[in-house]
């Protein structure tokens, strides 16, 4: 991760950040290096770099864009070798850490499966800022980025490996580690609650269900009611009987649980963090398959808060886990619900890998404060209409809702059923565009990206209560 220094390592890779503070930067001693420097100045280049033996020094040219700064980053991960085991960044700037940000992020591996893992892993461990920051903002970026790789670590790994049972274990070493509680509820314990969304979706694996609920509660809480974030926990979707395609689409599914990533990585950077927010996390998981007993397009199916829901596509289970979430955490009288969810295609026609869709019935403040916030880290979020009108097209003619909303306006009917089940403001952030990549996507990486971790643990750094 990034540790603050206050001198340079004698043969250290360094980065230096060019820009107001440049002139009392510590350059080496070497005549030709200067004029490299000075060269790169009076061109249009904006990074460059230059190898003396084994060792790289880096040039960038301060932006105040800092996404720019991030991308700059990625590109000195990308040129710098594999075994080469140290980097300093000089620099006192938020441009200086937001490049510092995004060669940490850059420097995510998801190795465990490759036979020759040692000799493609990276050497680089820990990424050296000289610069004039305060310890609590490393300290804090510091356990965010490590919530973000434990999330994409998560959704990178396979159903084989990640069941709903497994998923609830790897969040239980979370709350040991940073001190929350996690409380897991099994299957017994589900069917007693009679949350009837995520037992349909359930039965057609041979895999048990979990509920996982999770609570970080500091003594300085600055809301007397908490903030419930709720994950979307399908650990892999074939569509069930609406079976899907395999290319670009089943073969990418142990990616739909990217949502329940998200959250549980929120609320272990929030707890590291010693944030003043009290938090609770909702975590229905599943796999959905279709197995003998699997439920069917047909069905009506009674869920947790007794609200009737006609099936009409096994593959819009998201929704049918997440409304038993989302009304159980009504139990709570929360000031604020936001759930996450790899949700819809149709938020891909929407928005693309660029942003993920937001949209709810919180208040405006709220709504623009996540935009701000998806903004400050780039992690964009588009705001989608939320009329009542569109409930009109989750009305089903022999039940209260049907699980699918047609054709037109798919992301926003998708939550205005969630929408049904939560009787505090409520925010829906569907992030199926972003949360995984199927190429190498700049420090997002390849695979789970770990999106809305950022965006979160800004909106809650800032978090003022309701």
């Amino acid at each position: 991760m990034i540790q603050l220094v206050n001198e340079i390592q004698t043969q250290a890779n360094v980065v230096y950040v060019l820009g107001a503070e440049q002139n009392t930067l510590e350059f080496p001693n070497v005549e030709w290096l200067s004029t490299f420097v000075e060269e790169f100045l009076k061109s249009k280049k904006e990074s460059d770099f230059v190898k003396m033996s084994n060792q790289y020094f880096f040039f960038v040219k301060e932006n105040a864009d800092l996404e720019k700064m991030r991308l700059a980053g990625y590109a000195i991960r990308t040129q710098l070798d594999v075994k080469a085991d140290n980097l300093t960044v000089v620099g006192s700037t938020d441009a200086a850490l937001a490049l510092t940000e995004g060669i940490a992020l850059s420097n995510y591996q998801f190795l465990k499966y490759f036979k020759d893992a040692a000799e493609k892993s990276y050497a680089l461990k820990q990424i050296q800022l000289k610069g004039a920051f305060d310890a609590k903002i490393i300290s804090d970026l510091n356990h965010t980025i490590k919530a973000v790789y434990w999330a994409r670590t998560m959704v990178n790994e396979p159903v084989s490996f990640l069941t709903a049972e497994q998923l609830a274990k790897e969040i239980e070493l979370l709350g040991q580690e940073a001190h929350f509680d996690v409380k897991v509820l099994d299957k017994a314990k589900i069917e007693d609650l009679k949350m009837g969304g995520l037992i349909a979706v359930n039965k057609g694996s041979i895999d048990p269900p979990t509920f996982t609920i999770m609570e970080y509660k500091p003594a300085n809480a600055i809301n007397s009611k908490p903030v419930v974030l709720v994950g979307k926990g399908v650990v892999y979707d074939t569509g069930g009987l609406s079976l899907k395609p395999t290319p670009s689409s089943m073969d990418l599914m142990k990616s739909d649980m990217g949502g329940a990533a998200c959250m549980a990585g929120t609320i272990y950077a929030a707890a590291l963090n010693k944030m003043n927010v009290h938090i609770i996390g909702l975590i229905p998981a599943t796999d959905n398959r279709p197995g003998g007993n699997a439920y069917t397009p047909g069905d009506v199916i009674t869920m947790y808060d007794g609200t009737t829901v006609e099936v009409l596509n096994t593959d819009a289970e998201g929704r049918m886990i997440l409304g038993d979430a989302i009304a159980y955490a009504n139990q709570y009288e929360p000031e604020l619900i936001i759930d996450a969810a790899t949700l819809t295609g149709a938020a891909l026609m929407v928005a693309g890998d660029r942003a993920s869709c937001l949209m709810g019935n919180a208040s405006d403040e709220v709504l623009a404060a996540l935009v701000k916030s998806g903004f400050a880290v780039h992690e964009r979020l588009a705001l989608l209409p939320f009329w009542d009108d569109y409930k009109e097209q989750v009305k089903s003619s022999i039940a209260d809702l049907k699980n699918i909303g047609g054709r037109n306006a798919g992301t926003i009917t998708a939550g205005k059923f969630l929408e049904h089940f939560a009787k505090y403001p409520y925010v829906h952030i569907d992030i199926a565009g972003p949360a995984f990549t199927e190429a190498p996507q700049n420090y997002k990486g390849h695979g789970g990206t770990g999106t809305g971790i950022r965006t979160l643990v800004h909106f809650l750094a800032n978090y003022k209560g309701l």
